[in-house]
């Protein structure tokens, strides 16, 4: 057993300390504190250790509200103060600007934050029966293994979803395929729960019955899903006893809803579904996004990777002429079903890959042309293939033949880099890039700055996953 000063929290959460030259991560340990641990793993640049004993604690050290902080991975920072998480993140984001974007906020947005409890909608857990414990684990993976964690509940998921963690261990204990359901996705709505099962067998008629009295008993919509997305579909009714995936039976049964009241908004979801996972943090987030954009009434909007419509809604109520594009097909179903029963006619939304080389051909062929018009040197020629190509992606994608007054993008983890050649080329003076993941934001936004002209007007982060490390941030970029 060694001690340490921990000097700083990585990006994961855990505590940084430098021992004989050499950086060790230790787990669960905050800066200041002098700490006994052991060594996990060596490794060539930085070691790896376990806690054993706070000897001088940091005053942001809280006790963790969960009975399985420690062992369950679903949060790596429950014992840190909820003012010191935020601390933590804003300080992610800040760091990774200026060293992968090199480029600094001109102000640093208040953080957006909401209940650190029971805020969860939605969560895949994984499902493993024990024979040596005679019944079926549920709940997220343990820290570091690919084991279930063994859960008698949930501090951070919703309470309907929450309660249903025990009964459904016991429900899933009882069937006859129990060793073939590895995993269950919760999500709910404002008024219903659902529960998509994964099953790698079809359950057997007296499988489906207690399935049906389970989802009866506890007031909770059950699908199945016995291959991919493609595949989930409803309970089978009583008089059916086959799993026989069919194209509208989920969209017909199984959405659920939540409200943006500060818009008169009501947005449908499958419990398959991307949505923002924290429902009042999103209430907030979808707020502040519209304020900072400030669209007014016939103002030309594009909403980049615009799922069901979280934002486009909000902005097309605002009186805003709004053109939400998404790679997922059903999503954008999605999103045309909610403008319609919203009375949006306003939004108009289209399925394109936001990465492809078409949308990449069409962007340099726009610099060709601007270079050409301003009597530049072109980079090249392109070829008759290209110039066909080109024509085509004009006429299968309208939207992005059209300037734009502001632009909204919610990327995935991987940022929106492909797209920032045409977010220069649209013309828009106001850009709000929502974001999942700093380095890849500070990637981009120093490629706004640095190569097309943008300024960084504001920065911050948004609480959307208390307790863990995950980083969700918002910046405002003007010309």
């Amino acid at each position: 057993m060694e001690t340490a000063l921990i000097a700083d929290l990585a990006h994961d959460g855990r505590g940084v300390a430098h021992v004989d030259g050499k950086a060790v991560f230790i787990d669960e340990a905050l800066p200041g504190e002098r700490v006994e641990w052991v060594r996990l793993k060596r490794g060539r640049s930085f070691d790896e250790g376990h806690l054993v004993r706070v000897l001088e604690p940091s005053a942001e050290r809280v006790a963790p509200q969960c009975a399985h902080f420690g062992i369950c991975g679903g949060c790596a920072l429950q014992h840190l103060s909820p003012a010191g998480q935020i601390a933590f993140k804003q300080r992610q984001l800040t760091e990774a600007l200026m060293r992968i974007g090199r480029v600094t906020a001109a102000q640093t947005l208040a953080p957006l934050q909401t209940g650190v409890w029971h805020y969860r909608r939605r969560a895949r857990l994984g499902a493993r029966w024990v024979p040596q414990k005679k019944r079926t684990l549920v709940g997220f993976r343990e820290r570091n293994t690919s084991y279930v964690a063994d859960l008698a509940r949930c501090e951070v998921l919703q309470p309907p979803l929450d309660a249903l963690i025990e009964p459904l261990s016991q429900l899933l204990s009882s069937l006859s395929i129990r060793d073939r359901v590895p995993q269950v996705e919760a999500a709910a709505g404002d008024s219903a729960a659902a529960l998509v099962i994964r099953v790698l067998a079809q359950p057997n008629p007296q499988d489906l019955a207690s399935l049906r009295q389970f989802a009866a008993e506890h007031q909770v919509r059950i699908h199945l899903q016995p291959g991919g997305y493609d595949t989930v579909t409803p309970l089978p009714a009583a008089d059916s006893a086959e799993v026989a995936p069919r194209a509208d039976a989920l969209q017909d049964q199984g959405l659920l809803s939540y409200r943006l009241p500060g818009f008169d908004v009501n947005v449908r979801f499958l419990p398959t579904d991307f949505v923002q996972i924290n429902t009042v943090l999103n209430v907030a987030m979808v707020e502040r996004a519209v304020a900072l954009l400030e669209p007014a009434p016939g103002e030309r909007v594009l909403d980049l990777y615009c799922g069901s419509g979280n934002f486009s809604l909000p902005l097309a109520r605002r009186g805003a002429q709004v053109v939400g594009v998404e790679g997922e097909a059903a999503l954008i179903a999605r999103a045309r079903d909610n403008a319609r029963s919203n009375g949006l006619s306003s939004a108009e939304f289209h399925v394109a890959n936001l990465a492809d080389e078409i949308l990449a051909a069409r962007v340099r062929e726009g610099a060709r042309r601007d270079a050409r018009a301003g009597g530049l040197p072109a980079s090249g020629a392109s070829s008759s293939q290209d110039e066909a190509a080109i024509q085509a992606a004009w006429a299968a994608r309208p939207w992005e033949a059209r300037s734009y007054d502001k632009i909204l993008l919610d990327p995935p983890r991987a940022g929106a880099r492909d797209v920032l050649p045409l977010i220069a080329q649209s013309g828009a003076a106001k850009v709000l890039y929502v974001s999942c993941h700093p380095a890849s934001l500070a990637r981009d936004a120093g490629i706004l700055v640095h190569e097309h002209g943008f300024r960084l007007q504001a920065a911050g982060v948004m609480d959307m996953f208390p307790h863990t490390a995950h980083v969700e941030s918002m910046a405002l970029f003007t010309r």
